[in-house]
């Protein structure tokens, strides 16, 4: 579960809507299904950038002071007194979703679209005949469209409006944005109480979602891609420092929230090298998980000549990385598996897809010997896969977690309780639990070597070697060598110090590098270029400095048509 940090903290305001939709769709959804289903088990992985946002949006409910603009605008008393830059941001925002899902199926929806282009086609005057009650309607509508199934289902306001179809009033418009703001409210108590229970495990991510090991060293993007072409700067400054720092307020907030500190971390698009995991090793994290890509490299590495079976039984199993001195657990992804949730069981009948998906699980189960107990790991995307999905993936995954809880030989668990299965990490026998798998026979695996790479092709490709992503790299360099030459000068007093690091945390995030490039399309990455670099300028000026003129400049302009709209990757390139 991650978004990442859509406010500006000069303004206060958010700038993209995208933590408040996904929170009212697909992590209710997703929390509505677990309580559905007592007997399964799930990992949860909340990066804390995305709990600050919801935490904020909910603050903001309580205190009745939206800063969200599409949020906000649903209290607009007047629709006809909307200025022409706020019927133009409705227009611009209120059609941004998945069509064939989202709008197409609503009639009532459909007919605004139409209206719309059916107006823009003939010029951009044409616009102006929309009404204040077509605005209104657009905006119910589209809030309406991202909400989950869950919520439609239970929630006699949202039946209601969606039978109404038109016409919505003022009093429609305020209790559909108390609903959202409910819903928000819940959400943190609904995972907590689940965990508590014992129903899932909430693991945690560096706090602004940064890749850790290209903070420490550009130069590990070599071990999986010896020619890849690395920024003008040799490297992040005070890169480990910075990674520290958001590891130990990822903890930190973490406990503040779920009452105890995570076992588990999955680093920012799984992105390892051996120094980060004993680094993480060494701030108590007992496991953390990868791409299946990184276990295939580290093992042609380790092992000269290693050959990989067609069944690939090297991956299902947990693997013990040690310096000597600090080890952790370290799990890897069947990209196979997880990339049929993401990208093609979407297409398929829902039954069938739950049955392929068993089928799966019981050729890998039975390509072991019966004293073995494979441990497959099912990893992706919680907000974006399900928005493909008829329903917002509903009846897959009801079918699925019931056809799981109730299958004879696969057990839903977490990455924790097979951690504390497997034979004792060092100091920790007093975890060990052999009951917890019906006395099943796990045995972890020491791997001798690491090769630094991320989920998405074992390599860090995705965010390192491509001319504008390293532009932004050396941008990035560039403020925080300011920013460390401002912060030691004494020109700063506490409270803009810290404004100043939340600001660069905000810029270290994964997100603006996962964006450029050719191959995404071309209004995402206008998007999060004009973030990216409106974030970078709000450090320079919270720091005191004039903005660079290389700011004002576009890094990447896009233009590619990337699957799933580039919110999403498959694992591997094949």
């Amino acid at each position: 579960m991650h978004q990442p940090d859509y406010r500006d903290h000069l303004s206060g305001e958010f700038v993209l809507p995208w933590t408040y939709l996904h929170a009212i769709k697909d992590y209710t959804d997703m929390a509505y299904h677990l309580e559905r289903h007592p007997k399964a088990k799930v990992t949860f992985n909340f990066v804390p950038v995305l709990l600050d946002q919801i935490e904020e949006y909910a603050r903001q409910f309580r205190a009745s002071q939206p800063t969200d603009p599409l949020w906000a605008m649903l209290k607009v008393e007047d629709m006809n007194t909307l200025s022409k830059d706020q019927r133009r941001f409705i227009l611009d925002h209120c059609f941004c979703n998945n069509h064939g899902k989202m709008l197409h199926p609503f009639p009532p929806y459909h007919r605004l679209f139409e209206l719309y282009k059916r107006l823009e086609n003939e010029s951009e005057d044409g616009l102006e005949y929309l009404s204040g009650q077509y605005m209104a309607d657009l905006l119910v509508w589209f809030h309406l469209s991202w909400t989950g199934e869950s919520v439609r289902r239970t929630s006699e306001l949202v039946t209601r409006l969606m039978a109404k179809g038109c016409g919505y009033s003022l009093e429609d418009r305020l209790a559909l944005y108390d609903l959202i703001g409910n819903l928000i409210l819940d959400l943190i108590p609904r995972y907590r109480a689940l965990a508590e229970e014992g129903r899932i495990e909430i693991t945690t991510t560096p706090h602004f979602h940064p890749i850790l090991p290209l903070m420490l060293d550009f130069r590990t993007a070599r071990e999986a891609m010896p020619d890849v072409v690395l920024p003008q700067a040799q490297c992040y400054p005070g890169g480990l420092t910075r990674a520290c720092r958001h590891i130990e307020s990822a903890i930190q907030t973490h406990i503040k929230r779920f009452g105890k500190a995570p076992m588990g971390v999955w680093p920012a698009e799984g992105a390892v090298s051996e120094s980060v995991l004993m680094l993480l090793a060494r701030y108590g994290f007992r496991w953390a998980a990868t791409g299946e890509g990184v276990l295939a490299n580290s093992l042609r590495q380790s092992h000269d000549g290693y050959t990989f079976a067609e069944d690939k039984r090297h991956l299902y199993k947990p693997y013990r990385i040690t310096d000597g001195h600090e080890e952790i657990m370290c799990f890897f992804r069947d990209d196979r598996l997880s990339d049929k949730i993401g990208f093609e069981y979407s297409k398929w009948h829902g039954r069938d897809a739950v049955q392929d998906f068993i089928s799966d699980l019981e050729r890998i189960w039975q390509s072991f010997p019966e004293e073995d107990t494979p441990v497959v790991s099912v990893i992706l995307d919680g907000e974006n896969a399900w928005e493909h999905y008829p329903y917002n993936g509903y009846y897959f995954l009801a079918d699925l977690y019931e056809a799981l809880e109730n299958h004879p030989h696969i057990e839903m668990t977490t990455f924790s309780e097979v951690v504390k299965h497997c034979a004792p990490l060092s100091g920790d026998e007093e975890l060990l639990d052999l009951a917890s798998f019906h006395g099943a026979n796990i045995v972890p695996e020491n791997l001798p070597r690491l090769t630094a790479g991320s989920w998405v092709y074992g390599t860090f490709s995705t965010w390192i070697g491509d001319p504008a992503k390293n532009r932004a790299w050396d941008l990035l360099c560039e403020a925080k060598q300011h920013y460390d030459t401002v912060m030691s000068d004494g020109r700063l007093d506490a409270k803009e110090k810290e404004a100043a690091e939340r600001q660069l945390a905000d810029c270290e995030g994964s997100d603006w590098f996962w964006w450029f490039g050719d191959y995404n399309p071309s209004h995402s990455v206008q998007s999060f270029d004009r973030l990216y670099r409106r974030n970078l300028s709000n450090l320079y000026r919270l720091l005191k400095l004039p903005v660079p003129a290389s700011l004002s400049h576009v890094i990447s302009v896009g233009g590619g048509q990337a699957e799933g709209g580039g919110t999403m990757r498959r694992g591997s390139e094949h």
